[in-house]
């Protein structure tokens, strides 16, 4: 790591830090964005003599990360107890390193790996917000692309969509039994009314 990049993890550290002991301050208490940017940037300039030039970012991304609930637009509480539920909820590094050796460090996907030139994730099968937690039977290991799209789309969404694809693609190439398989996987989403909203054409 470079030393320009070391000043910037450790600036991004120390400013987070300063906006935990201000909520820390304050637990189980709402709190208007605005009266916590006042507070930290006072701080952060008494520590260090500099601006902290974006304090709402580092507010979202501790609420991004779990130690901050958003009551509502421009208000966030730390709740103790909900932060530490939260960090239980995340994958340890060396659950991560299992996650990745047992996929064998390839996206279950789309088989991209580390050769390939693409970023690997450790992702919750079942979200987090749903209830998943962290233990190696609900981790798998996803590209960049297909986390992306798994963050945004529900996991059956996903699917859903890539088998219509490769049915399409089949149909293309005029490979039957693979279409069958596709027809017969797509018939259990119908059968089982999942994602009737993505319509495909037999």
């Amino acid at each position: 790591m470079s030393d320009k990049n070391q000043e910037v993890e450790y600036r991004n550290i120390v400013q987070l830090n300063i906006i935990k002991e201000y909520f820390e301050m304050y637990p189980n208490v709402e709190i208007n964005t605005k009266d916590a940017v006042d507070w930290v940037s006072k701080t952060y300039l008494e520590l260090t003599g500099k601006v902290f030039r974006d304090p709402d970012r580092g507010i979202r991304s501790l609420y991004q990360k779990g130690f901050l609930q958003k009551i509502s637009k421009g208000v966030y509480k730390y709740n103790p107890e909900y932060a530490k539920n939260k960090r239980q909820e995340d994958f340890t590094s060396a659950q991560k390193k299992e996650i990745l050796k047992r996929d064998n460090y390839k996206c279950v996907i789309c088989g991209a790996g580390r050769e390939n030139g693409v970023e690997l994730h450790v992702d919750h099968i079942k979200p987090k917000d749903m209830g998943g937690l962290a233990t190696i039977e609900n981790g798998q290991t996803l590209c960049s692309q297909h986390n992306f799209l798994k963050k945004n789309l529900k996991q059956t969404e996903t699917g859903k969509k890539m088998f219509i694809r490769l049915y399409e693609l089949a149909k293309k190439e005029e490979e039957q039994e693979l279409q069958e398989f596709c027809i017969a996987i797509l018939q259990v989403f119908e059968d089982f009314n999942i994602n009737g909203h993505i319509e495909w054409k037999k």
